[in-house]
């Protein structure tokens, strides 16, 4: 469990920083580009982690069910031009705080009703407090 905490604040901490990072390479390169360029070095990292870590079957990606889950890639390519364009018009730290709570208010819905093949949660008032707090906090961090 605790691992798992950690790899997630990691996992929050290298969005933020590469969204900075994305947004600054798009004001030389452009937004495709700069896009490209993300997706590309994420295949040859995962290229490289795979040779050396298991060498699992590539022909298995033929194998997953629903072919939807296979969009991914698609979604990571829509990921990083939505995270560089909140940046860009909102700052880091707003942008983040919004993305954030998007995540939560969607993963919610997912857990609640079961969606793409995650186990169904009951509902749960805590949840819904905490994300209705998460809100109320943005709000107080955006008032000027």
């Amino acid at each position: 469990m605790m691992i798992g905490f950690l790899i997630a604040l990691l996992s929050g901490a290298l969005m933020s920083i590469q969204g900075v990072f994305n947004t600054q390479v798009t004001k030389t390169t452009g937004m495709w580009v700069s896009n490209g360029w993300v997706q590309i070095t994420a295949f040859a990292v995962c290229l490289a982690a795979w040779f050396f870590t298991g060498r699992q079957s590539i022909a298995a990606i033929g194998k997953v069910e629903p072919k939807y889950m296979l969009l991914g890639g698609v979604m990571g390519a829509g990921i990083t031009w939505t995270v560089i364009k909140s940046i860009e018009a909102l700052g880091p730290a707003k942008s983040a705080l919004l993305i954030v709570i998007a995540q939560l208010a969607v993963s919610y819905l997912i857990e609640l009703f079961g969606l793409f093949g995650m186990d169904k949660q009951p509902f749960d008032l805590r949840k819904l407090g905490g994300l209705i707090l998460a809100v109320i906090g943005i709000t107080i961090f955006q008032w000027e």
